[in-house]
């Protein structure tokens, strides 16, 4: 478990920061743990590892102007990503999802996509792609992300403030989260099938 808070601490402020941007709109950004890191710091923040902060409001802004990012990166390429080969970091079939999800869900999309892995980082693209009002992506884009980051981090930390040695559970509780997360991706997969 110590090897896990050294990962964490030795990438900092700037790291954790450049791990949500990448997440939230970084077309490769689907391999970064979002969710699982923004528990994570909240819970060593309630240990004195993070100021609880920094972290909300950097994590933050992260995630929307990463979703920004994703939006314009969208937009200007458009069609062209869907032509794109697949390769290591790009699939077809994480447009494909997305793009069933945005059918499905409208521009609350881009809210609700947050707490869905994949997803959340193809929402935004396929806003951009879609050509959604920039003005209504950024609503939600703003919405979302401070659910997501404040929800996240300040959940984290009030457990740990409160429970007494939480941070031992850490590893399991991480794995609880990832694999909660998955839930809704398995549950559309599992309509899509029938």
């Amino acid at each position: 478990m110590s090897g896990f808070i050294d990962i964490i601490t030795t990438l900092g402020y700037v790291g954790i920061i450049a791990v949500i941007f990448a997440e939230s709109g970084l077309l490769f950004g689907f391999i970064f743990p979002g969710d699982s890191l923004l528990f994570a710091v909240g819970l060593l923040a309630s240990q004195g590892h993070f100021n609880i902060w920094i972290l909300a409001v950097g994590c933050f802004l992260a995630a929307v102007a990463g979703d920004s990012f994703g939006y314009w990166f969208g937009r200007r390429l458009g069609p062209r990503i869907f032509t794109k080969e697949d390769s290591f970091f790009f699939h077809k079939r994480h447009i494909e999802k997305t793009a069933k999800f945005y059918e499905r869900y409208g521009k609350k999309t881009v809210l609700l996509a947050r707490v869905m892995p994949i997803v959340r980082t193809f929402a935004p693209i396929f806003a951009g792609v879609g050509k959604m009002p920039y003005k209504v992506f950024f609503f939600y884009n703003v919405m979302g992300g401070f659910i997501w980051t404040f929800g996240f981090l300040f959940l984290a930390y009030f457990l740990g403030s409160t429970v007494p040695a939480v941070s031992e559970y850490l590893k399991w509780i991480i794995l609880g989260i990832v694999l909660t997360s998955f839930i809704p991706v398995l549950i559309e997969y599992r309509q899509d099938r029938k």
